[in-house]
């Protein structure tokens, strides 16, 4: 049997073995048509969850004794396989996201890219951050000991699909890739809207554990919803770490569980952010039609659907801005509808969009055109005062989706006081001359607070994976702000120093 459709068999991937549920089956829907796809795929059962955290804890113990080289192994095995595999992967991915081709052959890249880039920091070694301080017997009034310290990989992770990224934050996305490099069994949990794609993905996997001969724990995939299974594994004493990629509610949900047990552990979530954008007057008389055009782009690339979408535009009252704005309003008037990636992620977005225009002190400055077909968003930019924006905290609530609210400010101390008042995000954008940014080093220092990536003179959807990008930024964009979900330093979050004393250099981890 083909691979795509053995690994589309409906059934978690319990280390080697499939599940065996035969209740509550459920299928993705294609967004587009807001048709059921086949098979049935049905949820992993309690026992079932269980097992592939046990197998995961026996798997610890071989999985951290790897080599460099061999992980190195693995992980360009896993991306051999995808690369082999695209085109089954596409054409479930489409059907499942109503994504087009070109972003889910661009995503497939993009994920093949992370599990090479991760190949590559293992096989060189250094990131371990290996530190030795040798021994002095002979030092008064005590001897000094021998140290060695070293990164050493935490255990059993958990990783929750994200629902907007059907390969790169999911199966085999980063945060797979980052905590196989690390050394740590994963246990992932499939998104109900990408399932089938889930599944292909898994079974690839599942091949790479079997032909690099790594324990049978190594690598599990469950169905079903995460409210329930990816709570039972949240729980489970076997796990030691989460990757989160998601709603806000869903990943304090993780939080919570995870401080509540007898032993927390840590979890990494990747949650809600609206990513400011302040446009400077110089900036926007200099090249205000670009800007605006730009801006659309960024606002309605994937039908909003980014965690980095721009959803603030602070800008001053100023000639050159009410002309930018009158701009962006014609170009959101102008744009046509999109498919959004599920039914329920559509029905948020409306219900978002009609809070936010019942708000007092919120219009509607400008809409899309509807195609009146299922599943559809329409672009919407609002506009506010900044002495409405910093007294309401709602408006600091992300839309997910194509919308972006416009603050207007009177001075630069209202565009000030709008910064001190933003919760943490991902990003923060700037636009301005070279005279206007000599001048603002206390505007990036306020950007610099309130994000983990500051953007100058560029837009903040697009996230190149390398080894400097920063994914993060503080609450509430990330459960831990001092961490990246993307990038070679996302394998920090799956490891813990040790330090070996007076141990034999034969004893020490390889």
């Amino acid at each position: 049997m083909p691979l795509a459709m053995s690994s589309l068999l409906g059934h978690s991937f319990i280390g080697f073995a499939r599940g065996h549920s035969a209740v509550a089956p459920y299928r993705a829907i294609n967004p587009a048509s807001a048709i059921a796809l086949e098979p049935d795929f049905f949820p992993a059962t309690a026992a079932e969850a269980d097992q592939a955290c046990a197998l995961a804890a026996q798997a610890t113990p071989a999985l951290a004794a790897l080599s460099g080289q061999q992980k190195a192994v693995f992980l360009r095995d896993i991306a051999r396989r995808i690369e082999a595999a695209t085109p089954a992967l596409v054409a479930r991915a489409t059907q499942e996201t109503g994504l087009p081709e070109a972003r889910c052959q661009g995503e497939i890249g993009r994920t093949m890219g992370q599990l090479r880039l991760f190949a590559d920091l293992v096989e060189k070694g250094d990131w371990i951050d290996a530190r030795v301080e040798t021994a002095n017997p002979d030092r008064k009034p005590l001897p000094k000991p021998d140290h060695r310290s070293l990164l050493r990989p935490v255990g059993p992770v958990a990783v929750f699909c994200a629902s907007n990224f059907p390969f790169a934050y999911s199966v085999a996305g980063g945060d797979t890739a980052s905590a196989f490099a690390a050394g740590c069994p994963v246990i992932v949990m499939a998104h109900h809207a990408h399932v089938g794609t889930a599944a292909i993905m898994g079974g690839l996997v599942i091949e790479a554990v079997k032909a690099n001969k790594l324990p049978e724990g190594t690598f599990s995939l469950l169905m079903g919803e995460g409210r329930v299974i990816g709570q039972q594994v949240a729980k489970h004493p076997a796990l030691r770490a989460i990757g989160f990629t998601g709603s806000r509610v869903g990943g304090r949900a993780l939080m919570d569980t995870a401080a509540a047990r007898p032993t927390p552990i840590p979890v990494y979530a990747e949650m809600s952010s609206v990513n400011p954008v302040v446009l400077l007057e110089g900036a926007l008389a200099a090249r205000g039609e670009a800007i605006a055009t730009g801006l659309l782009s960024s606002c309605t690339l994937g039908v909003g659907q980014f965690c980095t979408q721009p959803g603030l535009i602070v800008l001053t009252r100023s000639a050159a801005a009410e002309s930018f704005i009158n701009k962006l309003s014609a170009l959101f008037t102008d744009c046509g509808d999109g498919v959004m990636l599920t039914a329920g992620i559509h029905q948020a977005y409306q219900k978002g969009l009609t809070a936010r225009a019942a708000q007092a002190g919120v219009k509607v400055l400008a809409q899309g055109k509807s195609s009146g077909q299922p599943n559809r968003a329409v672009a919407t930019l609002f506009a506010t005062e900044a002495k409405t924006f910093v007294t309401d905290a709602s408006l600091q609530e992300e839309i997910f989706g194509p919308s972006s609210l416009v603050i207007w400010c009177t001075d630069q101390r209202e565009v000030d006081a709008v910064l001190d008042a933003l919760h943490g995000n991902l990003t923060a954008t700037v636009h301005g001359t070279d005279a206007e940014l000599a001048q603002q080093a206390t505007l990036i220092a306020r950007l610099e607070a309130i994000a983990g990536r500051v953007v100058v003179n560029g837009f903040p959807t697009g996230v190149e994976v390398s080894h400097a990008i920063v994914h993060g930024g503080p609450y509430p964009s990330l459960s831990d702000g001092r961490t990246t979900s993307v990038g070679s330093n996302a394998i920090y979050r799956f490891t813990r120093l040790v330090c070996f004393q007076n141990y034999p250099d034969a004893a020490l981890p390889a």
